[in-house]
């Protein structure tokens, strides 16, 4: 019987570290694939750029910069807009979504303004914050700020509608006050889904920043994007759809460090 016991888990056991090996070739099998799509897209009399053109022209970047800035100095800019816009989205939206996912009564106030208000696509608001605000920073970091809140707020609100009747009813029983229920129950218990909403928050904020940027900016990864459409440089395009995609896949890893930090029951889960 044990021996079958101990077979049986050597098996299993087996079976775990070839699936480990396996996840962990996928994603180099994944991006080598990816390169040699790029490098047949390429090839004889084709106006897309190859991985040499593009590696050139990033060089190029740094020896040459547009508006005074290289590569990283426009990734900073881009990041520095979504940074200010995630600082209000984080403190306003937790606490938004804390106060309709709690509150009954909020949640009948609030919640038809706020369904009609993520309805509208961020760019939607580009004409009347412009209108409002001008052309400056303020008006990119407040598209931004409109095109992430929600993410935010739903999931937060969510969370708290969803925490456990019976950690509420334990609380009851040993005398917890509304505020204590509240900040030591339910808002712990939503620790999952805020952090979700911080993730799918941080990159609505990478795709509306570039986004506001294409449309009007002085710098930025988008107005690298828009300067190499409008001059016909490719290479300059990929060039910055490369930065978007590492910066978004490092923000990714960044958010998910911070999770398993601040929430250690995570790392039981596995995402593969």
């Amino acid at each position: 019987m044990s021996k079958t016991k101990t077979a049986h888990l050597s098996a299993a056991e087996i079976k775990e570290r070839r699936l480990g090996i396996l996840y962990k070739i996928l994603p180099v099998i994944s991006v080598l694939l990816l390169i040699g799509v790029w490098l047949l897209a390429s090839r004889g009399d084709s106006d897309f750029p190859s991985p040499i053109e593009v590696w050139d022209r990033t060089v190029r970047l740094f020896t040459k910069p547009i508006k005074k800035l290289t590569l990283i100095g426009h990734v900073l800019v881009s990041l520095r807009r979504i940074g200010l816009a995630l600082l209000f989205d984080w403190t306003f939206g937790i606490a938004l979504g804390v106060v309709i996912g709690w509150f009954p009564r909020a949640k009948a106030f609030l919640n038809p303004m706020f369904n009609a208000f993520r309805a509208v696509p961020p760019l939607a608001w580009i004409p009347l914050i412009t209108l409002w605000f001008g052309t400056g920073e303020m008006p990119k970091i407040l598209i931004v700020i409109f095109g992430s809140l929600a993410c935010i707020v739903v999931n937060v609100q969510a969370g708290m509608s969803a925490v456990e009747k019976m950690y509420l009813d334990v609380g009851t029983v040993f005398n917890a006050t509304p505020a204590q229920r509240l900040f030591k129950i339910a808002f712990p218990s939503s620790l999952d889904a805020i952090f979700a909403g911080v993730r799918t928050s941080t990159s609505a904020a990478w795709m509306v920043v570039l986004a506001a940027e294409m449309l009007g900016a002085d710098a930025g990864v988008g107005f690298l994007i828009s300067r190499g459409m409008d001059s016909i440089d490719m290479p300059l395009v990929l060039t910055g759809m490369i930065a978007i995609g590492l910066v978004g896949a490092i923000l990714a890893i960044i958010t998910q460090y911070a999770e398993r930090l601040i929430c250690p029951w995570t790392r039981r889960k596995k995402s593969y």
